[in-house]
């Protein structure tokens, strides 16, 4: 990547970035009330995203190789464990992360 490149690319990340920062508050100024469609939108993208992340982190799981997803199948079970004991994301997120990094290099490590 050349250095016009790289600098036309950093600043293509800085505008997104400043446009999703700063956005929601032009578009809804303090004292306006919220339109319906933001209000369905922050409900609906938050577990979206998570469910999104979960077909991503299994697309490539074998069931009839390797560790056969045990590892997989652990992590997803933390997750769901997590979350329905503190209602956390994060905190679930990264239970499951640890949980499967550990399986992975201690337990079915090759």
């Amino acid at each position: 990547m050349s250095a016009t490149q790289a600098a036309v690319t950093v600043a293509v990340v800085v505008l997104g970035t400043v446009l999703t920062r700063f956005l929601p508050y032009a578009l809804v100024p303090r004292g306006r009330q919220t339109p319906p469609f933001l209000r369905y939108l922050g409900a609906a993208l938050a577990p979206a995203v998570f469910g999104l992340l979960v077909v991503y982190c299994l697309r490539n799981v074998s069931l009839t190789g390797g560790s056969h997803g045990i590892p997989e199948a652990a992590a997803l079970l933390v997750v769901w464990a997590t979350y329905a004991w503190k209602r956390q994301m994060i905190l679930s997120m990264a239970a499951g992360t640890a949980v499967y990094m550990l399986l992975v290099q201690l337990v079915f490590a090759s």
